[in-house]
């Protein structure tokens, strides 16, 4: 359980600061040196990399899109089938995130395993 809140802060906190200087995928490093440093187990490998971007990238998405009364992410989500509800884009943009680093850290896992042998 120790590892798995580790595990999630440093992974939010490791993507905030990779994207200051690398694109959207910086989640995606963030996650495979989480779940190469820091063992998780089972499922957790995937759900606690995936709800730590999903919150991260909601978060994010919401604090940004406030500041402009969301009105980019209105227009957005009046493009893909949301109803122009501004609050599900944000939430799809988390859970694509969340995906990213979720299978990212599956690999991440996968490696360190495979480093073992």
């Amino acid at each position: 359980m120790k590892n798995n809140i580790i595990n999630f802060f440093a992974t939010i906190l490791l993507a905030f600061l990779l994207s200051f200087v690398l694109p959207w995928w910086s989640i995606m490093t963030a996650a495979l040196a989480t779940s190469l440093f820091i063992p998780l187990k089972k499922a957790a490998v995937f759900f606690v990399p995936f709800l730590a971007i999903l919150v991260f990238w909601g978060t994010y998405s919401f604090i940004l899109s406030s500041g402009n009364d969301y009105t980019l992410a209105k227009r957005i989500a009046a493009l893909l089938p949301l109803g122009g509800n501004p609050f599900v884009l944000m939430l799809v943009t988390g859970i694509v995130g969340g995906l990213a680093a979720g299978i990212t850290a599956v690999f991440g896992k996968q490696i360190a395993l495979s480093s073992k042998k």
